[in-house]
Formats: C-alpha cells, sequence, structure tokens
C-alpha cells in the first residue's frame, strides 16, 4: 500500500515537471522562400539555429517554399492549405521569415495559419513600411536587406583606378529588374571614371561566355545576379559562377556573400550570415518576453566587406591599402593571425616582465644613490639647523619633542637629547605653556601656520621677546606629523626700536619746551605782580596777615600748575613698558595740557568731534607712545599752518574726529593748511624722509612703527582738496583676548 502511494507521488511530481517543461518551451516556425541546398537560406538557417542555441527549450521547425523553381498563385494556394492543415495544432510563439516571398505568404496568411504570431523577416528586398497592413503593425518586425551598388563601385574603381571596362552580368529575376534601375542611376555618376559600362541581362549563357573571352586585362566583371539566361535555362549560384570563371581572366566582384568560396574576390556584400546574426537578436529579445510592437525595423542592411584570399592573391591585389574594417576568408593558418590574442597577450606580458626587470633594476641603483644623498642630505641638514641662530625644535602631536638644533638646546640650557620626550612644560613658565599648548591644537587641525610672541624673564633680570612662527609638518602618507618651531630673538630690535621712539621724542623737544614756555608765561607774570605788590605794602608798612595768606595761597596755585607742566612732560618722555588700557579723551587732554595754548595763541581753530555715543573709548595699546604719535601729528599740522599764515591772516583749522565700530578705534587729524604734493604723500613715513630744512624724518616713520608693528593697527594719509586727514586705526580689544 505503502509502496502504490509512493508511485502515484512520483507520477504525479513527473506529470507536473513535464507539464511545466513543455508550457515553458518555445516554438520556432522558420519559412524559407527558396529550396534547402540554396547557399543563402542555408546560411540564414544555420545562423539562427546557432544564436538559438543561447535560448533554453527551444523548438525550431523549418519550411522551404522553394520559389526559385515555382511562384504562381496557384502553388502558393496549395501551399497555404497544406501549412494550415500542417499547422493546425500548432501556436508558434515566433515566425521567422526569410526573403520576399516567404514575407509576403506569412503576412496574406497570417489571421488562417499564423494567428496572433509575431513575425520577424530578413532578407527583405525593397521594403516599404507601406506595405504593412494596420492590424498588422503590432506583429511585424525584422531586417531588411539593401544590396549597395554605389559602394561597390567606388571599391572597385579605387582598386582599379586604371579600369577601362566594367562589365555588369545580371538576370531578369524580379529582384535583378529592381536592382537594374539602381545600377543605371549609378552608371550615369561613373561614366566620366570609367571609360566603358556594359551591362548585360539579356543573352545566353553561350553568349555570355563569348563576351567575356574577348574582355581586355583592364577589365573588371561585377557578377549582381544569374540564375536563369535569355533561354530560361535555370542555375544554381555555383553553376552560373562556374560557367564565367572558365572563360574570364579579370577579377570578379559580387554583391551577395553566397557567391564567396566560388570565385568572386568579394566587395561590400549583403550577408546572409549578418541578416541571420540580426534577427537573431531580435528573436531572442521575444522569446525572452520583450514585445515586437517595442522592436524597430532595422532599415539599414548590415552589409559587410569580405574578400576571398586567393582571389586577392591571385589578382595581386592589397585590400588594407583601400579599407580598414574588412573580413578575409580562406587566409591559410598562420599560428599568429589564429593566435593572435594569446600572442600579443603573451608577447605584451613578457615585455611587462622585461621592462619590470629593467625599472626594478633602475630602481634599485636609483635608491642606492637616493640613500646616500638622503643619508649626506641628513648630515648637511643638522649642521644647517646647529649653524642657524634662531632656536628650532620640533615636535609631535602630542606636544612631545622629537628634536631640536643647538640654538634651542642652548636657550634651554639641556642637551639636544635631554631635550627629546619633554614637553613646553619642562622649559618654560606654565602660562607661557599653556598659551603655547592652546595654538598647537587649533594648528593641528587647521594644518596652517602661526606667529605669536612670547617674553622670558630671564635670571639676571634681563627680558628677552621671542617670535615664535609655526607650521604643521605631514608625514610621506599625509598623516600630520607634528610642529615645527623657528623662534626668531627680537629683543635688540625692541630695544633699538624703543631707542628710536625716544630719539623721536627727543627730536619734539624744541617744540615742547616752547609750549613749556607758554604755559609757564602766565603764572610767572602773575608770581612777578604779586611779589612786587606784596613788597610794596612792606614797605608801606600796610603789609597785613591776610595780605600775606592770600599771597602764598595764589603763588601755591601757580607753582603747582607749572609743576603739574613739568610731570606732564616728565610722563611723556617715559616709554611705556607694556599695553594698557587707555582712555583717547585723557591722552588728548594730557596733550593738550602741554602744546594747548601755543596751538591758541598760533591762531589755530582746535576742535575734537566724537562721532560715537561714548566718548571715554578705550584703547589697548602702548600709551605714552601712541601720545607721542597724537603730538607728532598735530605738531605737525600746527607748524604747517602757521608756516602758510607767515603769508595769510586767515584762520586755519586743526580737526580731530574720534570714530569708532565693532572692529577699529578710528582717529582722524585733518588739517586745512594745504594738501601733500602728490609725488611725495606715498613716501612720507619712510625713515629719514622729512620735508623740512632741519627735520630728521624720524616722526612719522616712528608713528607708523608705533602704530602698525607694536599696537598692530593701521596708519595712512589722504588729501581732500586743500585738506589733510592722517587716519589710525587700532583695534577693538575682544572680550576672548
Amino acid at each position: 500500500m505503502i509502496k502504490s502511494y509512493k508511485s502515484a507521488w512520483v507520477f504525479l511530481i513527473f506529470l507536473f515537471t513535464s507539464n511545466l517543461f513543455s508550457a515553458q518551451a518555445k516554438d520556432v516556425l522558420i519559412l524559407h522562400s527558396y529550396h534547402k541546398g540554396y547557399k543563402w537560406s542555408d546560411d540564414i538557417s544555420k545562423t539562427i539555429e546557432k544564436e538559438l542555441s543561447s535560448v533554453t527549450n527551444t523548438n525550431i521547425t523549418t519550411v522551404y517554399m522553394d520559389t526559385k523553381k515555382i511562384n504562381t498563385p496557384i502553388y502558393l494556394n496549395k501551399l497555404a492549405s497544406l501549412y494550415k492543415e500542417e499547422f493546425k495544432n500548432r501556436k508558434f510563439d515566433l515566425i521567422i521569415a526569410s526573403d520576399n516571398y516567404a514575407y509576403n505568404f506569412a503576412m496574406k496568411y497570417h489571421n488562417q495559419i499564423f494567428y496572433k504570431s509575431p513575425i520577424l523577416f530578413c532578407g527583405i528586398n525593397n521594403f516599404e513600411k507601406s506595405t504593412i497592413k494596420n492590424e498588422m503593425t503590432n506583429y511585424i518586425s525584422g531586417v531588411v536587406e539593401q544590396v549597395d551598388v554605389e559602394k561597390n563601385f567606388e571599391l572597385i574603381y579605387k582598386i582599379h583606378p586604371k579600369l577601362e571596362e566594367l562589365i555588369i552580368i545580371n538576370d531578369n529575376s524580379n529582384t535583378g529588374k529592381e536592382l537594374q534601375k539602381e545600377i543605371v542611376k549609378i552608371s550615369d555618376k561613373f561614366k566620366n571614371k570609367i571609360k566603358r559600362i556594359e551591362y548585360i541581362d539579356d543573352m545566353d549563357m553561350s553568349h555570355i561566355k563569348e563576351k567575356l573571352k574577348n574582355s581586355t586585362k583592364n577589365s573588371v566583371i561585377l557578377l549582381v545576379l544569374l540564375f536563369k539566361d535569355k533561354t530560361g535555362k535555370f542555375f544554381t549560384y555555383k553553376e552560373s559562377l562556374q560557367e564565367i570563371k572558365s572563360v574570364s581572366r579579370v577579377p570578379i566582384y559580387g554583391l551577395w556573400d553566397f557567391y564567396l568560396n566560388e570565385g568572386i574576390i568579394g566587395g561590400l556584400l549583403t550577408s546572409a550570415t549578418a541578416q541571420g546574426e540580426a534577427v537573431s537578436k531580435m528573436a531572442i529579445d521575444i522569446l525572452n518576453g520583450k514585445d515586437i510592437k517595442n522592436i524597430p525595423i532595422l532599415e539599414k542592411s548590415p552589409n559587410r566587406y569580405i574578400f576571398d584570399y586567393n582571389e586577392l592573391k591571385k589578382f595581386n591585389i592589397k585590400i588594407r591599402k583601400h579599407l580598414t574594417n574588412y573580413e578575409i576568408i580562406n587566409k591559410p593558418f598562420s599560428f599568429y593571425n589564429t593566435y593572435k590574442v594569446l600572442v600579443n597577450i603573451t608577447l605584451f606580458v613578457f615585455m611587462i616582465f622585461i621592462t619590470m626587470i629593467i625599472l626594478m633594476r633602475k630602481n634599485i641603483q636609483q635608491r642606492k644613490l637616493v640613500e646616500i644623498d638622503l643619508s649626506n642630505q641628513l648630515k648637511f641638514d643638522r649642521v644647517l639647523l646647529d649653524t642657524l641662530p634662531n632656536p628650532i625644535y620640533y615636535k609631535d602631536k602630542e606636544g612631545m619633542f622629537l628634536g631640536c638644533n643647538a640654538a634651542f638646546a642652548k636657550l634651554t640650557k639641556h642637551t639636544k637629547l635631554e631635550v627629546i620626550g619633554k614637553t613646553a612644560f619642562d622649559f618654560f613658565p606654565i602660562n607661557i605653556a599653556s598659551k603655547n599648548m592652546a595654538i598647537d591644537k587649533v594648528l593641528l587641525k587647521t594644518l596652517g601656520t602661526n606667529t605669536s610672541d612670547m617674553t622670558l624673564h630671564l635670571a639676571n633680570n634681563t627680558i628677552q621677546h621671542i617670535i615664535l612662527n609655526k607650521a604643521v609638518y605631514q608625514n610621506i602618507d599625509g598623516t600630520v606629523g607634528g610642529i615645527v618651531c623657528v623662534m626668531d630673538d627680537i629683543t635688540e630690535r625692541i630695544q633699538q626700536k624703543q631707542f628710536l621712539i625716544q630719539q623721536s621724542k627727543l627730536a619734539e623737544m624744541g617744540d615742547m619746551v616752547a609750549a613749556i614756555a607758554h604755559q609757564w608765561n602766565e603764572p610767572l607774570v602773575e608770581l612777578s605782580a604779586q611779589v612786587q605788590d606784596i613788597q610794596t605794602s612792606f614797605m608801606l608798612n600796610e603789609l597785613k596777615q591776610l595780605q600775606v595768606n592770600n599771597f602764598v595761597q595764589d603763588s601755591m596755585i601757580q607753582i603747582k600748575y607749572m609743576s603739574k607742566t613739568l610731570s606732564d612732560f616728565r610722563n611723556f618722555l617715559k616709554p611705556s613698558t607694556k599695553k594698557t588700557l587707555f582712555g583717547i579723551n585723557k591722552s588728548l587732554d594730557e596733550i593738550f595740557e602741554i602744546i594747548g595754548k601755543q596751538v591758541f595763541y598760533s591762531n589755530i581753530n582746535l576742535s575734537i568731534n566724537y562721532k560715537s555715543t561714548n566718548e571715554n573709548i578705550l584703547i589697548y595699546g602702548y600709551e605714552n607712545e601712541f601720545k607721542q604719535v597724537l603730538l607728532n601729528l598735530i605738531n605737525n599740522a600746527k607748524n604747517k599752518i602757521i608756516q602758510k599764515n607767515k603769508l595769510t591772516s586767515n584762520k586755519n583749522n586743526i580737526i580731530i574726529n574720534i570714530l569708532w565700530n565693532s572692529e577699529f578705534n578710528i582717529i582722524e587729524i585733518i588739517d586745512d593748511a594745504g594738501a601733500i604734493s602728490i609725488n611725495i604723500i606715498d613716501s612720507i613715513f619712510d625713515p629719514y624722509f622729512t620735508t623740512k630744512k632741519d627735520g630728521t624724518g624720524f616722526g612719522l616713520y616712528m608713528a607708523k612703527v608705533i602704530i602698525e608693528d607694536k599696537m598692530d593697527g593701521k596708519i595712512t594719509v589722504s588729501n581732500d582738496k586743500e585738506k589733510v586727514t592722517f587716519t589710525i586705526k587700532i583695534p577693538v580689544l575682544k572680550k576672548n583676548q
């Protein structure tokens, strides 16, 4: 009982799989116009069968209509009745119709025999889309066959430029008659190139052979078609060509590939194989599920330049002189030609190996030379680094020192080996080391450069000013290696600049002393009058205690005023040692305490305009040096006005504008004593440049040094008609600075 159940299950599984297999099978009918043994039809069949072998589970049925021998309407109707009976129980997934008779037959009897089956055609001459009936447009596609007569004429003329006679052989078949029309048109184009073009289509075979016997050596034959001669005698393609070859001693060209291997040289041939390949690609798409409506008709025939090696050799024709893309059949065996890809790959690989060996050997030699050069370079770099007076060090991403030069070792009072592995905290105060570590972190993220400064207070109570120039260095693989720092000791330069600033102040001494004289003049006159008054009262015995007290009190006021003037003068001469925050209004007040009256007595109107709501604008920098700049600019304006007023009695102005924005504190000092000459305006800040007879050329140069070098600001000058404006911009101190 169990066995019978198992047998039943096996039978059901077999039946299911058989039905599934049969359901997936594809039935293809190849309908040929001509007969089996006709090379054109046979080549198309072989190609289709070969190409469709890639589609699994496909059944191919091939039938031949034999219309080369008979094609009457009665015969075609009887053939339709035969096929209708033969295929009444079969539904084809695809019909492939080869050549015109099969195509027309499939179109005419589609509903009766091949209902709703898609039809692909190939080898169709003189195709016109208009011949497809409306109800058939959703079932038809294929490959058109075109014979390119003109390109074959061009090819023959290229190969035989001294051609005297072109003999064209054709028959009176339907295809031959259609081609005759085109041959006549093309012949007219070449009548001036080829001396004689003779067209033969109305001779029996004996007369054709007689004609060909008499052809000259500068003649060429173009065989179009010859299946029937004038007498109606039928010839196979082989028979007709053999008859021609038996008498001809000149090259024979053709238009169809079935004449190849039978005695023609070749040409641009309408190829059965190419037709079969093209229609097979369409067939595979349909069998794989693509709708024939989405497959366009290939209206350009896939013709190929194909030649017979034996015929080319016989007539000594070098086809490569005239074409680049062509095929040659019957070539003798050549190991290279047969295995060209393998030979080329082998040679290519061999050459690569030889090249690699040569390059490797050369590379080894170069590496040895590079190693020697690198070793010498390293020694040179060490000597160079140790020779440089600037302290230099480099460290990794974690801040550990990897090396330094002799100058840095001397600065830290360690050996170069002792420096390795330490950090900035081992050599510098905590505040300086922390500041530099923070700079390093930013640099490692941005991969940029940085310039900063530090001040070291040494054990011998001296101060050392150093600029640190840092940059990130990268390893060969592009990863960040660490930071290199070149230190620049600017102590001496700062001292020299400070000395020059003091020199500049001393150069202003004459104006300063004159200003003090103005300041002291009134108090001295007042004191003199009071002393004389007290003396007179004493001589007249009228001196009273109240007078003595008033005298002492008034005298002390004048003396304190004179003392303050000296104090302001002394503070002005004193250099600032560090940057501080100070108010610009306070600086201007102290300057006017010294030179205010001198400006007033010079008939100059001096005004200060605060163009912001806050008059107490704070500046971060060196206070006394900044006052020196203002004093220098105001004095220059005053002196220029005095010089001008020697010629006129006009009252001139010095205007000081104080501005502020989020980036800069701005001071404008304007005078209306005349513009600066355009020839010198770009040079007035240069050292030692002066227009005064006894000038030093230090004033404006030091003003630029103080503002731009020491306070990171900017000072400029410009003309506005007869006015000159000096503009000072000092960066606003940010909260995080």
